[in-house]
């Protein structure tokens, strides 16, 4: 059935009409509100069981509930829902008439008088109706029972009008990124913008989003991370702690844990290395769940998780000896990727030993890592933008952190010497001339500005879509990104 052949909205249309013929516009320019739900219950809050007042409200919102031919209205705003009662002793003829053209879904603005009902619900006594947006499409009633699951993502308003949970959970992503944002305020940091077109692809290792300017008749690259050009700014001297709160496009595949944008959190500081950047990930985690959950025990998917800093700090080839019974900081290399691929990584025989490390972790150890833990010691050969370990040349200055078998947070002791920076970038270019697409290009530009001296410092990225996840306890990302990329139909 098409949109003109549903009755459903044929009356509906038909009560648009009617409106129009009573010069009534069912879509004003405005109407002035003097209160929100909220307010009008915390006023009230002693108000008694069938107690009245003289006060005379303007409120404003969606109706989605109406009960005794429209009688009772449950009228729901941003803040929250209160009753309306329609009743001839308040309402005049023309506002009796105007109830009779209201469906559910309308957006209405309601004049009237605040009372408390006998058995205790505040409710405004209308006096007056106003529509506001009259709604031409009726609301699923039993919207959790859509067979078809992915209409809460392809019509994400239909699924914040009626479902009180979605809208909870984007609220406390707003409350998250400002929990964040506040902190490192209040720890000196200057929020930047940096580009999100790139000529050259950098920052990470990952397949970017291909794009053409026409002016300049140039390709250009949806950014994959802003890290190169925070550091220039870092070289700079635009301040020693940066941050921005970022959108970064990576042209991968989808999963519960991978949107082809998401957003992160990514800074710098002067100074100091990458154990500063474990104790600032622990303060900025702990002090996001503490606003947005009320404290530091949170349940995801049934299991409950402690964010009571400080996590426990462990190396990655420590990690996958406890699993496999296997050093691989003993094997070389040709070793390395037997063992790795026996535990199914499918790793070519150009992989070095530092992919047959990180494939070993994945498959053996990743997914197991619950509580929250900062994973250390990882490959040169996958970090090429880390300084090197002083100890130990095959690893750098990096850690992870997993809660709940996620990486949450990544972070570098940054790589600031320009030479041994180039022969990183020519070792990342023979991989892609092998075929490795997320291997990344050398970018002359940057490696001029560590020319120019970038003072020591460390760099941390926190994914803001997978912490939301955890702190609302939501099975895939596409719950917490208000518009997630979805197949066209």
């Amino acid at each position: 059935m098409t949109n003109g052949d549903d009755p459903l909205r044929a009356a509906r249309l038909g009560k648009l009409t009617s409106l129009r013929a009573r010069g009534l516009d069912p879509y004003p320019v405005n109407f002035p509100r003097s209160d929100e739900a909220a307010a009008l219950e915390s006023r009230y809050a002693d108000l008694p069981a069938g107690g009245e007042t003289g006060e005379r409200v303007r409120v404003a919102g969606r109706v989605l509930a109406m009960r005794n031919s429209g009688m009772f209205i449950d009228l729901h705003d941003a803040s929250g829902k209160i009753q309306v009662f329609n009743h001839k002793d308040y309402l005049d003829a023309d506002g009796l008439a105007v109830l009779k053209l209201i469906d559910i879904g309308d957006v209405i603005g309601v004049e009237g008088r605040v009372r408390r009902t006998p058995r205790g619900e505040l409710t405004i006594n209308a006096s007056a109706l106003t529509v506001l947006a009259k709604s031409l499409r009726p609301l699923p009633e039993k919207y959790h029972g859509l067979a078809d699951i992915e209409l809460r993502y392809r019509q994400r308003y239909v699924d914040l009008i009626v479902n009180p949970e979605s809208r909870t959970t984007l609220r406390r992503r707003s409350a998250l990124i400002a929990a964040l944002r506040r902190h490192l305020w209040a720890r000196g940091y200057v929020e930047v913008e940096t580009p999100m077109l790139h000529t050259i692809p950098g920052g990470a290792s990952a397949k970017p989003f291909i794009t053409h300017h026409n002016a300049l008749d140039i390709d250009l690259y949806l950014r994959i991370a802003p890290e190169l050009h925070l550091k220039r700014l870092l070289v700079g001297g635009l301040g020693d702690k940066l941050f921005e709160i970022n959108r970064c496009f990576r042209n991968e595949g989808l999963s519960p844990r991978h949107n082809p944008e998401f957003t992160s959190l990514e800074l710098y500081e002067a100074y100091v290395d990458y154990t500063a950047m474990m104790s600032l990930t622990e303060e900025l985690i702990a002090r996001a769940a503490e606003e947005v959950t009320g404290g530091l025990r949170i349940e995801y998917g049934g299991t409950v998780i402690d964010l009571t800093p400080p996590w426990p700090r462990r190396s990655m080839a420590e990690l996958v000896a406890e699993a496999t019974g296997i050093d691989f900081l003993a094997l070389d290399a040709g070793t390395a990727r037997a063992a790795a691929n026996e535990f199914g990584a499918g790793l070519s025989a150009e992989a070095k030993w530092g992919h047959a490390l990180e494939a070993a972790f994945a498959a053996r150890v990743e997914d197991r890592l619950l509580q929250p833990i900062h994973v250390t010691g990882f490959p040169r050969d996958i970090s090429p933008l880390a300084k090197a370990d002083p100890h130990d040349p095959r690893l750098v200055e990096r850690f992870e952190t997993y809660i709940y078998g996620w990486e949450i947070a990544n972070a570098f002791s940054e790589l600031n010497d320009p030479q041994d920076q180039r022969a990183r970038f020519a070792a990342q270019m023979q991989a892609r001339a092998a075929g490795d697409e997320e291997a990344q290009p050398l970018d002359e530009d940057y490696v001029a500005a560590l020319e120019f001296g970038l003072p020591p410092c460390g760099g941390l990225g926190i994914g803001i879509d997978r912490l939301t996840m955890l702190l609302t306890d939501s099975p895939s990302i596409r719950d917490v990104i208000a518009f997630p990329t979805l197949r066209p139909r």
